[in-house]
């Protein structure tokens, strides 16, 4: 029952898994988080989410309502890391739009998903996705 919730603001009726690492975040009502979770501070999920196991929310993201995100979704705030310039001392956003779909495995990039879109298991996202698109592939194109 190893659960870390420190900090945060979670709405009511928001389920929260096992084996979770949430921190200086907020979540809105009625959100699923999964087990192995990990969501760094800062990070803003509306309401009506549903996060599956072993995904990572880093610092920087904003998640709208209504979004489904799959097992293993990685997101990330920097597209060149260095030690040169680590820490870094301003890091990229991602915003996720309301009603968007992402499937397992993809790997999240600092970029805008807009609403209503759906990206593939396993899409590499390295561009913004325009609202009602599908992307996939590696890296993302819209299909």
């Amino acid at each position: 029952m190893n659960k870390i919730v420190k900090d945060c603001k979670i709405g009511d009726n928001t389920k929260i898994w096992d084996y979770t690492n949430l921190y200086g975040c907020e979540i809105g009502k009625n959100c699923m988080i999964g087990a192995f979770v990990e969501i760094q501070k800062g990070v803003k999920i509306g309401n009506n989410v549903r996060i599956q196991s072993h995904t990572f929310i880093c610092e920087g993201v904003t998640i709208g309502d209504d979004v489904f995100i799959g097992h293993g979704v990685i997101f990330t705030n920097i597209k060149k890391p260095s030690m040169k310039t680590y820490p870094h001392k301003s890091l990229l956003k991602t915003n996720v739009g309301k009603g968007a779909i992402i499937g397992s495995n993809a790997t999240i990039l600092p970029v805008k998903i807009g609403e209503n879109s759906i990206v593939g298991a396993g899409a590499v996202v390295t561009k913004d996705v325009p609202p009602n698109s599908t992307v996939a592939g590696n890296p993302a194109i819209i299909i």
